[in-house]
């Protein structure tokens, strides 16, 4: 699994914040160079992102499998990413195309590393 570096956001990671770890496994490699970019697109987005605290773009090339990690100031914020026209096209786009997995939980405090390695013992279950 390889893993892009942290992309700090414009929120701190202080007090409680929602972690979320998403995992779409592509039916076909060949879609996995779009994926990706759809993904850097998303990500140029990062710093203007209200109560984006950070996130971590990652990809399984030979599971044809890739997502984010990513931590939010609440849910509000992470609702509005999702909403994002940019963000809505692109699951139109891929949405059919392999099957996407998801899970969020709460952190206080995090330390990146400990939110890096819960995020990678939910990957490797599949």
């Amino acid at each position: 699994m390889l893993k892009t570096t942290w992309k700090p956001g414009p929120a701190e990671a202080r007090g409680s914040v929602l972690v979320s770890v998403t995992d779409f496994a592509s039916d076909r490699r060949l879609d996995l160079p779009g994926i990706y970019r759809a993904g850097r697109r998303l990500a140029a987005l990062w710093p203007d992102l209200d109560g984006a605290v950070g996130h971590w773009l990652w990809v399984d090339i030979r599971g044809s499998r890739s997502g984010s990690v990513s931590l939010w100031r609440d849910a509000g914020a992470m609702r509005a990413f999702i909403g994002l026209p940019v963000h809505v096209d692109i699951m139109r786009t891929y949405r059919k195309r392999g099957t996407i997995r998801a899970t969020t939980w709460t952190a206080d405090d995090p330390e990146l590393s400990a939110v890096w390695r819960e995020a990678v013992d939910f990957l490797r279950v599949r």
